[in-house]
């Protein structure tokens, strides 16, 4: 799955460090998530969405679509 994170994330100014106190996981869990290798559960994917104030398909782009 591709998503756009990193890119939200910088967009904000925020380090990866902060994004995972924002999210309440650790900082390997976000880069796990940025670099495409580790798919959020649903209620994750739900606080990504709610923090950057869109929806969770803004965010994240199943492969092949």
């Amino acid at each position: 799955m591709r998503n756009d994170l990193a890119a939200r994330r910088q967009g904000r100014g925020w380090s990866q460090g902060r994004l995972a106190d924002e999210l309440g996981v650790s900082r390997q869990t976000v880069i796990s998530l940025e670099k495409g290798r580790f798919d959020p559960s649903l209620p994750l994917a739900f606080r990504i969405a709610a923090l950057f104030d869109c929806r969770i398909e803004d965010v994240f782009t199943p492969d092949g679509i």
